[in-house]
């Protein structure tokens, strides 16, 4: 059974060698995609997944970058899918009304293909769910569990804990440590979260630039968060400023020195498993 926490697209700046923010959850035939940022069907088909694959959209918050191309996915798995198949979108509060106005931009598109194909007499199906703390009920062999997180003056905000197999993967999306990540953190076997470098974005001359320093974590941070909560592996993603390809050292040592754990930093694509309990024969 695959359990693959893979890094789609790791850097909210425009950048040649990664597109936005996204990670693909998979546990078996389950694929859950955590944030929607620019290019994420380009990098999930070199994942091997498809939009219609997908059992869920889960959304951290609504920042442009994490949403960037959640219209591009309800339109691709309404097209190539051939009988409805209702695209699930999970996000906090809000998320309903950002969905309906999507929808609503995409009203052309949407008639020009409804008029062109005798077979797609319908709209695209989305169902939201918006959720704050505690567990959301989609049907599937993965337990998931929401909780706060702090990306103020962004807010809500919400990450994410998976469970299948004994195995436990909590996405962060953007905040500073706070107790929501803690509690959806305790115990987990990895924790994907967001990192910028603040020694580096403190110097730089715009102020614009310098506010995002109080609202994100730096690798430091994050490593703190996972150390406390006895998290086994550390994967680092949202890179700013984005580094090069086969890059990231500094990164890695700057969250090593409070985290005993494995550290990942990777460019797209990268991918990590997290063994359950019938791999370790338990």
């Amino acid at each position: 059974m695959e359990r693959a926490v893979r890094c789609l697209i790791q850097s909210p700046l425009p950048d040649p060698n990664r597109a936005g923010p996204s990670t693909l959850i998979s546990a078996g035939d389950e694929h859950y995609l955590v944030d929607a940022g620019r290019g994420v069907l380009m990098r999930m088909a070199a994942a091997g997944v498809g939009a219609p694959n997908l059992r869920a959209v889960l959304l951290t918050h609504l920042h442009s970058d994490h949403i960037t191309d959640l219209n591009d996915v309800i339109t691709t798995r309404w097209v190539m899918t051939f009988e409805p198949a209702p695209l699930r979108v999970v996000g906090p509060v809000g998320t309903a009304a950002v969905v309906e106005h999507l929808l609503a931009s995409l009203g052309p598109d949407i008639g020009y293909r409804i008029a062109h194909h005798a077979d797609l007499d319908y709209p695209p199906p989305v169902t939201v769910t918006e959720v704050s703390d505690g567990l959301i009920d989609l049907g599937g062999a993965v337990t998931l569990t929401s909780a706060p997180t702090d990306h103020r003056p962004v807010e809500p905000s919400v990450g994410y804990r998976f469970e299948h197999g004994g195995a436990v993967v909590v996405t962060a999306g953007d905040t500073v440590p706070c107790d929501g990540l803690d509690r959806l953190c305790d115990g987990a076997d990895a924790l994907v979260h967001t990192v910028i470098n603040k020694d580096v974005i403190a110097q730089l001359p715009f102020q614009r630039i310098k506010d995002t320093l109080g609202y994100h974590s730096s690798p430091a941070e994050a490593a703190q968060t996972a150390q406390r909560a006895g998290v086994g592996t550390l994967i680092l993603t949202h890179y700013v400023p984005p580094f090069p390809p086969g890059g990231g050292a500094e990164w890695h040592d700057m969250a090593a020195a409070h985290f005993d754990g494995v550290i990942e930093v990777g460019d797209d694509l990268h991918r990590v498993e997290i063994p359950t309990e019938t791999d370790s024969g338990d």
